[in-house]
């Protein structure tokens, strides 16, 4: 049996964050776990996926919130902490994949066989590429990138000891609008492959 490996990937809005999870996925040929995953643990407590996406990644509301005796009252607390048991239990269980967000650095923190990747970009390239992938304009892709990455920054240190895109949070840190996505995979590649000599 090959060796566990688990890449958590977080990144920057319009950084090619997911494109370069998929591509490492595909290279590895392992399953990735993105907004998907929030599905798999809907089907496994036989709830409504489509109900809770809503939900899905966003930090809770702390003045429509209580906490009585351990349990949350959020919906957003108790699905965040549905996917982290998840991906907890897949990693004990010896299972391998890609992890796009969701704490995945701080929640599986410990496993020697976790490897954490930040990919961050220049403004102005995150920009163009979320003005062609949602065909909008700059100004509003702008906006976009700003609210989301606000939203996943909050999200992520109510959840987690380390900031969001703190490079020492990470394995690797790395600006894919350097070189661009295929070439920035390569080089994450080949740092995942020299640690697991």
């Amino acid at each position: 049996m090959e060796k566990q490996l688990i890449i958590s990937l977080g990144r920057e809005f319009g950084s090619g964050g997911h494109i370069i999870a998929q591509q490492l996925a595909e290279r590895y040929k392992i399953p990735l776990y993105d907004s998907n995953l929030l599905r798999d643990v809907a089907v496994e407590k036989e709830l409504n996926a489509e109900k809770l996406q809503k939900y899905d990644e966003n930090p809770k509301n702390v003045l429509f919130t209580r906490t009585v005796r351990g349990y949350s009252s959020s919906p957003e607390e108790n699905i965040a902490r549905m996917q982290f048991d998840y991906l907890k239990s897949k990693a004990d269980a010896g299972e391998s994949f890609v992890i796009v967000g969701r704490c995945a650095e701080s929640v599986l923190k410990g496993n020697p066989n976790l490897i954490s990747i930040f990919i961050l970009g220049d403004m102005e390239q995150k920009i163009v590429r979320t003005m062609e992938r949602n065909n909008i304009s700059r100004e509003k892709a702008q906006k976009l990138i700003e609210q989301q990455d606000k939203k996943r920054k909050t999200y992520h240190n109510h959840y987690s000891e380390g900031k969001w895109g703190d490079s020492r949070n990470y394995d690797l840190s790395i600006n894919s609008s350097k070189l661009g996505l295929d070439e920035t995979t390569r080089i994450i590649a080949e740092y995942i492959d020299s640690r697991r000599k």
